[in-house]
């Protein structure tokens, strides 16, 4: 059984997508010094999935919560799983996940971000999970009182409430997302820290990060989803095909001008940080980090997705389609460029189907 495993449950925007990738890119040095990351990235989301019974998940996936404890209770060492999507279980869930790795000694940390980047970063997750509320809809709801869902899924508190209560206070971790114009690599040494993890063993050379959209691209994302009606309603479909062929291939590398919180609502965020980092001041747990750095800095006055003309966005779903064009095109070569390998489907295609209605042949035959 694994002497220690270490929960990172999120949230999702803190990070977490940087440290996961170093995690993964240095998985074998790890793993020589005695740190399990077991199976894969895509493992643990699909345990992830399986663990909240979330309906958009895989039910073919191969990778369970149990598959996935299971294979951290045969290592000797200590152990990772992460996944910024396990803070959202409920209590009940939560409790599953430790009992099922309770002869091990089981550390749960989450991560907290200022309000003032949480927001946006929330709203945008969920439209590229295919939302199609409006931002101004969702400040809303949250200044009303109607967002229980932001709270209970991508803030500290509420996380460390349902999973930290089930761990000793010495096993529970806060960590605090530097403020802009950090050092990058002040977030994984804080997180590297926790897992005693030596300095120098994990290359930190460009991480992959998860880029946000900017104000009009998430925009014309958030029309799509509402265009698309029932299409791709569970979230690998639509990860493959929306993601695949419009936010990774064109989205995400255009130069999308930022969105955020109108100054408007700056009163309104610093009350909201000022009660958050009451309820964390105290709570028992370990803050690796520093509390002052969840209170908003550097608030400026910034574009609402809602404020963009119907020209604005025309003009950039025009481009998007001219982008979608130029990696149809680039896939296309590739597979010109490749008529071997096309080749090979084709006849393995072929051989499968023949197969197939050999089968069905005899089975007529055998009927009586």
């Amino acid at each position: 059984m694994a002497r220690r495993v270490y929960l990172h449950i999120g949230a999702p925007k803190t990070g977490s997508t940087y440290v996961q990738n170093v995690l993964w890119n240095n998985s074998a040095a790890l793993a020589d010094a005695g740190i399990l990351l077991p199976a894969s990235a895509a493992a643990h989301d699909h345990a992830m999935a399986d663990l909240r019974a979330a309906p958009w998940r895989d039910s073919d996936a191969y990778w369970t919560w149990d598959r996935l404890a299971e294979k951290v209770r045969d290592w000797p060492g200590d152990a990772i799983i992460s996944n910024e999507g396990l803070g959202a279980a409920t209590d009940a869930q939560a409790a599953r996940a430790v009992q099922s790795l309770e002869a091990a000694e089981v550390h749960v940390i989450a991560a907290g971000r200022d309000l003032w980047r949480t927001f946006p970063s929330f709203w945008q997750q969920s439209v590229r999970a295919r939302s199609g509320w409006r931002f101004g809809a969702f400040l809303r709801a949250v200044e009303e009182g109607r967002a229980n869902a932001f709270w209970h899924n991508h803030t500290a508190p509420a996380m460390l409430r349902r999973w930290g209560d089930l761990v000793p206070a010495q096993h529970r971790y806060l960590v605090t997302v530097p403020p802009p114009g950090a050092p990058r690599d002040l977030l994984w040494q804080r997180f590297a820290g926790i897992l005693g993890i030596p300095d120098g063993l994990c290359e930190l050379a460009e991480p992959t990060s998860n880029p946000s959209l900017g104000a009009a691209e998430i925009e014309l994302l958030r029309r799509v989803n509402l265009a698309l009606g029932d299409r791709y309603p569970l979230r690998t479909p639509y990860q493959k095909v929306v993601h695949r062929h419009l936010v990774d291939a064109v989205l995400k590398r255009r130069e999308g001008v930022s969105f955020g919180v109108g100054l408007d609502r700056a009163d309104w965020v610093r009350e909201l940080a000022e009660q958050q980092i009451k309820e964390l001041q105290d709570y028992p747990c370990r803050i690796v980090g520093d509390l002052d750095e969840l209170r908003p800095i550097a608030m400026r006055e910034s574009l609402s997705p809602d404020e963009l003309s119907e020209d604005q966005l025309l003009q950039v779903a025009v481009e998007t389609i001219v982008g979608m064009l130029d990696n149809a095109d680039t896939l296309s070569q590739r597979l010109e460029d490749q008529p071997d390998n096309v080749n090979v489907l084709a006849r393995l295609r072929t051989r499968a189907a023949g197969g197939v209605k050999r089968r069905l042949r005899l089975a007529t035959r055998r009927e009586p």
